[in-house]
């Protein structure tokens, strides 16, 4: 049973002719009686009375004409709902993120995605960085976003930003003054951490571990904004993404001291399943990031040609 073999039953019932059902559908009046018949064929009754002068439907062809009108309703239905998700008028973007990632970085994103698609529904899921390949593989998400370039055949994934780990103390902390300090001088120190042990961290410990200095690490907590806190409130110094603490350097709430030696960077990676076919909201997604990336690679070259001048 064709589209085609219920449009002509549909129409010919609505212009009771076959010569003016074939007009309306553009097909000769052959191609018509042709269809009609293959269909009377395959539903085993016929479906038209054609001893009228004006063609009229048989009890089978009413039967068959309320299917065949809701059949053809359903695929317009279908068509057009795939043209709104092409046009994003409804869809969903699935990411996955760390909490650092879901607090500082994606804000931004989703605020200029949804400025763009409003309709969009945005789902994010909060995760450790070391599960995100895995739940993009498994399709759980769409996107993930790590700090580190997942080694899997499977998956594909370009840098958004780059971003640094910063020392972090109270402003009545005894070194906050000071325009630098060493790994040395950190060796008598108190620090807070995040109980998750990430690259960075153990990045940390390494740079620690060739100064052949101690990393006293007395108070381990669940997230970066408790570590924030308590690094106000001077109960120790912390080692954290620059991202997460701009807002309290800029006013002041904490203070970051550069350290000697201490190059740590972290780059922040979009990740997606290579061979995905992703839908149009995700798509889209996509593309916006891209340009994120591009802006801010920009922003920075133009810092650094001020700095340069």
């Amino acid at each position: 049973m064709e589209f085609a073999q219920l449009e002509a039953l549909v129409t010919i019932a609505r212009e009771r002719s076959f010569s003016r059902a074939a007009e309306r559908l553009a097909r000769t009046q052959p191609a018509v009686s042709i269809a009609i018949k293959k269909l009377e064929e395959e539903v085993g009754a016929p479906l038209l009375d054609r001893s009228r002068k004006n063609v009229a439907l048989t009890d089978a062809g009413e039967v068959l004409l309320e299917y065949a009108q809701k059949i053809i309703n359903l695929r317009t239905e279908a068509v057009s709902a795939i043209e709104e998700l092409r046009q994003l008028h409804y869809g969903k973007v699935t990411i996955g993120a760390n909490e650092s990632t879901s607090l500082y970085l994606l804000p931004q994103l989703i605020l200029a995605y949804r400025q763009k698609h409003p309709r969009i529904k945005v789902e994010v899921f909060r995760t450790f960085s070391e599960k995100l390949p895995k739940a993009v593989k498994e399709h759980r998400v769409d996107f993930g976003i790590l700090s580190f370039a997942p080694e899997d055949s499977e998956l594909e994934s370009f840098p958004i930003l780059e971003d640094e780990l910063v020392l972090i103390m109270s402003p009545r902390h005894r070194l906050a003054k000071k325009s630098e300090v060493t790994v040395e001088e950190l060796g008598e120190e108190t620090f807070l951490a995040h109980n998750v042990h990430s690259p960075s961290r153990q990045k940390v410990v390494q740079l620690f571990r060739d100064h052949r200095v101690p990393l006293n690490i007395s108070i381990e907590l669940a997230t970066i904004e408790t570590i924030k806190r308590f690094a106000e409130m001077d109960m120790g110094l912390a080692i954290v993404p620059r991202m997460c603490v701009e807002e309290e350097i800029r006013t002041g709430r904490l203070v970051s001291v550069p350290v000697r030696d201490m190059d740590i960077k972290r780059t922040l990676r979009v990740v997606y399943l290579r061979d995905r076919v992703l839908s149009h909201a995700a798509s889209a997604f996509l593309e916006l990031v891209k340009e994120h990336r591009l802006q801010t690679r920009d922003a920075l070259a133009k810092g650094c040609e001020r700095v340069g001048a």
